[in-house]
């Protein structure tokens, strides 16, 4: 357990920083998830939509070290592998 002053506010800071990070992580799997069913249902105009969020979601959460600058790079990549393919695949 802390003793110091300085100690207990670090952990005190450390509750809310953890909790703010774990709501931005959920917001940001809902976004991609929500790309990726209407990647599936061929909604190429919403997925797009979708993508442009989650692209920009994931900058944000990146600048913000939640996730890794790669990571997120890694992410954005694949997302738009993903609807890229359906596109092709639909023309």
């Amino acid at each position: 357990m802390p003793t110091s002053k300085s100690a207990k506010k670090s952990v005190r800071q450390d509750a809310v920083r953890r909790m703010r990070n774990r709501e931005r992580k959920s917001a940001l799997r809902t976004q991609i998830k929500k790309l990726v069913l209407t990647v599936k249902k061929h909604d190429l105009e919403e997925a797009e939509k979708h993508l442009f969020l989650a692209t920009k979601m994931l900058d944000k959460i990146a600048a913000k070290n939640v996730i890794h600058k790669k990571t997120a790079s890694r992410k954005k990549s694949r997302l738009a592998k993903m609807l890229n393919k359906q596109k092709a695949a639909s023309s």
